[in-house]
Order: structure tokens, then sequence, then C-alpha cells
């Protein structure tokens, strides 16, 4: 249980570090504003963005959120990582782009199933119910 609690933080804290960089950056660095540009976004796009990130990283971060609301929060992180490779891609930006935003999307999904493994351990007393397919 110690080891479960380790790996979700440590996955969970990098995930919101990085949106929680990303957030700033997407706000502060007028390099980022060029990018949304190169890339064909308008720049209220940028601005919601950043807005998501960060409380998606709140969300992710406060133990109290709703397992629900970090559902969201989990996929919409993921949703992002997917769109940035589309993105970049579609505007002939190098393939290895996408391998930074693969790799946090692994990370994504431990956090997501370690989120999950921890529930299912609280509410039933350390022992994960049975799946419906067997």
């Amino acid at each position: 249980m110690k080891k479960d609690r380790y790996i979700y933080w440590a996955t969970t804290g990098l995930i919101a570090a990085l949106m929680l960089w990303s957030s700033y950056n997407f706000a502060f660095n007028e390099e980022q504003r060029d990018a949304f540009r190169h890339l064909g976004l308008p720049d209220w796009f940028r601005v919601e963005l950043t807005v998501a990130k960060g409380l998606g990283a709140l969300a992710l971060l406060i133990p109290v959120v709703p397992s629900k609301v970090k559902d969201f929060a989990y996929f919409g992180f993921g949703l992002t990582f997917v769109s940035a490779d589309i993105a970049h891609l579609s505007s002939g930006d190098s393939r290895w782009l996408i391998l930074p935003h693969w790799t946090f999307f692994g990370i994504l999904v431990v956090s997501y199933l370690y989120h999950h493994k921890l529930e299912r351990t609280r509410a039933g007393g350390g022992v994960a119910p049975r799946s419906v397919l067997g």
C-alpha cells in the first residue's frame, strides 16, 4: 500500500508540475504565443488551455477533490497530449516532438491507474472488486 501511494504521488506530482509549468509558460512566455500561431491556433485557445491546465493540476493535487473531477482532469490532460501531437505533426514539425508527449502520457496513465487502485483499496478494505467479465 505504501509503495502504491509513492508511485501515485510521484507520477501525479510529475504530471501536475508539468501542467503548472506549461500553464505558466502559456501565460507569460512570448515564444509559446508564437508556437500557438505557428500551429494555427487562436490566442483564446492558449488562454483556455492555461486556465484548464492550472485547474486540472490543482484537481489532481488536492486530496479532497472528488474522484469524478479528477477523472475529468486525467481525460483533459490525455486529450491535450494527443491533440498536441496531432497539431505538431499537421503543421510539419518534427516527428521527434511527439516522444515527450507520449512519455508524459504514459506517466499520466500510471497516475490514473494508481489513483483508482488506491480508491478501490480505501473503499473495499484492501480488496479490489472483481471485474464484470470475470
